[in-house]
């Protein structure tokens, strides 16, 4: 039996493909690897990973790679599934013998109601479904497979749970699959070197974050990882392969979550002489750090997501304000660089508390920053919350997190603060941020440096400066 793993096409420029945190437009063009798809592809023989948006891949050709399938198995996300459905649809009208299953956090957290979302969906997986995958594409019947619900004369049939991965070393390398069916200059994010790859060296999160998606709804909150040996090996057989590749990226929610671990591993890079960057919290001891920048680290991706206290608290983050800036000027003092990311409309959001968020991210002045909108995906703290005090906006996005063109929405509003006022403060974040003197001239350095970057950073400019206009014009409608 042969299966097609595949990321479906959808709105322009939307990363809503199974690795992205999020899943939406971003302000520039940016893609995060399938992974979550490549791993369960690197288990079934004769399996193709097509991940559309990226590569610019149309419905047409879509269905024409289908076509040579048994299987068919798409990663959806909540903003995504009614595109997602309709492709879904016309892969089974041409092929009505395909089966065809969803997999992702929409499908592992609603299996009914993404199953009655198309009546071609055959089946939905929940929560890791690398083996639930492996075992439909070798033809084994759905009642039979664990981790999965399917559909039995028009009603869903849940079968047993599957048990999380323990042993994170018995899963293929990704990198194989990678190799074999993307084209990884089709792959940039603005903060990391070009071209770049990532991956995990681990699943789940010890950390208890209300609106963190992943840990709530697939990985689970113990941080389950691969053996040092096996990260390295990997990383060497990925330098062969992948010889242009500038940077990797260990995508784990949180890559120091076990800091004895990732000194180990970063050892272990060393001799490779590769460039690196991970996701950290904004905790680690100037120890660490200094280790890991001189075993190639070259930049954290850090969450701070707010600049006030009582948000942090409510989201049950576990970092305090004075740690996270602590931990800024150690990275400082190491020359690590800092891309961080803030949230806007997290719970007890008020004007005063963006103006708070807005000062902090300016004093903290990392190189680099994401504002992004509190979206409260099903399955999570953040959700629940929502749908208990009332904090839905009023008028939703047909799409509920994104709006017509994928674009962020803001989906919550607060006594005091509504939807427009969190939205507008998006732009007005980024222009406060980086129209200051040290930002710019950070940008223009960089730039002077690298022809490469150059020609990069005013085609990121324009992108973003496109989208923050798509954005005002959304905003002049809600």
């Amino acid at each position: 039996m042969s299966a097609l793993f595949l990321s479906p096409p959808s709105f322009d420029g939307f990363d809503g493909g199974a690795g992205a945190r999020y899943q939406a437009t971003r302000e520039i063009r940016s893609f995060w690897y399938p992974t979550w798809l490549a791993q369960p592809a690197a288990l079934v023989k004769g399996s193709k990973l097509l991940d559309c948006p990226p590569h610019d891949v149309d419905v047409a050709t879509t269905l024409a790679e289908a076509k040579k399938f048994d299987h068919v198995i798409i990663n959806t996300s909540t903003p995504s599934l009614r595109n997602d459905c309709k492709v879904a649809e016309a892969i089974k009208s041409q092929k009505p013998s395909t089966t065809i299953g969803f997999v992702g956090a929409q499908a592992a957290v609603l299996p009914q109601e993404t199953l009655a979302a198309s009546e071609a969906i055959d089946w939905v997986g929940g929560k890791e479904f690398d083996f639930t995958c492996k075992e439909v594409a070798e033809g084994r019947p759905l009642a039979e497979v664990d981790g999965l619900a399917y559909r039995k004369d028009g009603k869903m049939v849940q079968n047993k749970e599957r048990e999380l991965i323990s042993d994170m070393d018995v899963l293929p390398w990704v990198t194989d699959v990678y190799k074999r069916d993307l084209q990884i200059e089709k792959y940039t994010i603005g903060y990391l070197k070009e071209p770049y790859i990532s991956l995990y060296t681990g699943r789940g999160c010890p950390a208890q974050c209300t609106f963190c998606l992943w840990p709530q709804t697939i990985g689970g909150h113990k941080y389950r990882v691969r053996s040092a040996e096996n990260v390295a090996a990997e990383m060497a057989h990925a330098k062969k392969l992948f010889p242009q590749v500038q940077e990797f990226f260990f995508d784990d929610d949180t890559f120091t979550a076990n800091l004895p671990r990732a000194r180990e591993i970063a050892k272990k890079l060393k001799p490779l002489g590769m460039t690196w960057s991970c996701n950290s919290r904004a905790n680690v001891n100037r120890e660490t750090i200094q280790t890991m920048k001189d075993c190639g680290l070259r930049l954290f991706l850090v969450g701070y997501e707010s600049g006030n206290q009582q948000i942090l608290d409510a989201i049950k983050k576990g970092v305090r304000l004075e740690v996270a800036k602590e931990f800024t000027k150690n990275c400082r003092d190491a020359g690590v660089l800092i891309h961080g990311t803030f949230i806007l409309g997290l719970p007890y959001e008020t004007k005063e508390t963006i103006e708070n968020t807005i000062n902090y991210a300016k004093e903290l002045d990392v190189f680099s920053i994401q504002v992004s909108l509190a979206a409260p995906y099903p399955g999570t703290e953040l959700y629940e919350m929502a749908k208990e005090n009332g904090w839905f906006a009023k008028k939703p996005s047909k799409n509920g997190i994104v709006d017509d063109s994928g674009i962020q929405e803001a989906a919550l509003e607060y006594p005091g603060l509504s939807k427009a006022e969190i939205y507008e403060s998006v732009e007005r974040f980024y222009r406060e941020y980086y129209l200051r003197p040290r930002p710019i001239l950070r940008i223009v350095k960089t730039m002077l440096e690298d022809r490469n970057v150059f020609v990069r950073r005013i085609r990121e400019g324009y992108e973003f400066f496109s989208t923050m206009a798509k954005r005002r014009h959304h905003l002049a409608e809600v």
